[in-house]
């Protein structure tokens, strides 16, 4: 792993975007690209003769436009773009649950990918690789297609997200491991801190080289499927995917961006620009474009003790649980079957004629998956009076 050096300051483009109208995107993303360096950026980026690989984020099976993808218009702006120094362009994404052509015909994004000759990469097709110069993890099964491509361009949705606080970059390439193999990834590494250092070393592994963020229309509150949509009419590009991330976690509000464990990881192992004075914005001035308010689905924050043991206590104590909203369950047992500790951590039990997810907390490892791909949104992160009390106090200091 090459380390980043802290004497550089990584740039990303902060753009203004009201409307998902192709025509403006097109235009707003070749502005961006002109501010990261123009034609010769955008050569260096992608080589002649290179095969390109987007990655939007389809997370599960959604209609065109909705705040859980990447919006097909972003992807259709980046297409025109793109093709002007590539003509092998090739798309695709594994869903947390469902079929990801489905997922990719149901968004508009197919019908994108049709009219300008993208072809479709399904990432069920996997390669056994290794990662000698990692972080935490050394052997992967990953989708040949990202693997494989010259050049990766990651299409995040800004979204919060409850185990990693925030998914956007950095956490968008997780859909390049096969199907349910991601459940197996939340069993190893139940640790937020260890799951966020195993996604530098996917990203590393497959050579994400750019990223564009949607957040025109992002997502607050219980993301990153279950939230509110939130027009914040950004977004943000660069190289770094961690400077396009660490920008978007400081307009949303958490103003360190060390307080999100991804980015705390980045930090601790010279991954990535983390820090506002280790990164230039050019466009929009970054005070702008914060939003008024923002509601974010967690408390940040990380408490470490002398010991392991109490550290991991004090945790347990402190992070929030999932929890059901029981007028919405409908007794469908996807959060069982999503479940990566499976059969012992969630059970059916009936709640007036209806079957309620209850959670043995003892076992759960709180990757919340359950509330992640909940269909209908009934599960959210809730914290412990206590927990209230502790994080309520961290922000005071």
């Amino acid at each position: 792993m090459k380390k980043w050096n802290d004497g550089e300051k990584e740039r990303v483009a902060l753009l203004r975007c009201d409307q998902y109208d192709v025509e403006l995107l097109e235009k707003k993303l070749r502005e961006g690209f002109e501010l990261l360096g123009g034609e010769e950026f955008l050569r260096k980026l992608i080589p002649t003769g290179s095969k390109v690989l987007l990655k939007p984020n389809m997370l599960s099976v959604e209609v065109p436009g909705s705040p859980v993808i990447t919006h097909y218009a972003v992807f259709e702006a980046a297409i025109r773009i793109i093709r002007d120094y590539s003509s092998d362009i090739s798309f695709g994404d594994s869903p947390g649950f469902g079929d990801n052509r489905k997922a990719a015909e149901k968004s508009g994004l197919m019908e994108v990918a049709n009219k300008y000759g993208v072809k479709f990469a399904d990432f069920n097709d996997s390669i056994h690789v290794k990662l000698d110069d990692s972080i935490l993890c050394k052997s992967w099964n990953v989708a040949r297609a990202p693997y494989e491509a010259d050049v990766v361009i990651t299409l995040p949705k800004l979204k919060t997200h409850v185990m990693a606080y925030f998914t956007g970059a950095v956490k968008n390439q997780f859909g390049c491991i096969p199907g349910t193999q991601k459940a197996a990834w939340h069993t190893r590494m139940p640790n937020a801190n260890n799951f966020c250092k195993m996604l530098l070393d996917l990203n590393n592994l497959v050579g994400t080289n750019f990223a564009i963020l949607d957040g025109i229309i992002a997502m607050e509150g219980n993301g990153p499927k279950s939230g509110t949509p939130k027009k914040m009419n950004t977004i943000i590009m660069g190289s770094s995917i961690t400077a396009v991330d660490s920008t978007a976690v400081r307009l949303i509000g958490y103003d360190n961006p060390l307080e999100t464990p991804v980015l705390k990881e980045a930090f601790d192992h010279k991954w990535g620009a983390v820090l506002p004075e280790h990164i230039e914005i050019l466009g929009e001035k970054f005070e702008y474009m914060k939003p008024q308010e923002f509601e974010l689905c967690r408390d940040a924050g990380n408490f470490y003790f002398i010991s392991p043991q109490v550290t991991k206590f004090m945790r347990n104590m402190i992070a929030p649980n999932p929890s059901v909203k029981a007028d919405k369950c409908i007794g469908c047992c996807r959060c069982q079957e999503v479940c990566p500790e499976k059969p012992n951590v969630i059970s059916m039990k009936d709640n007036k004629g209806r079957k309620n997810p209850v959670w043995d907390m003892s076992k759960c490892i709180r990757c919340f998956c359950c509330q992640e791909l909940c269909p209908v949104g009934a599960i959210e992160a809730k914290y412990t009076t206590f927990g209230k009390i502790i994080n309520k106090m961290s922000k005071s200091r």
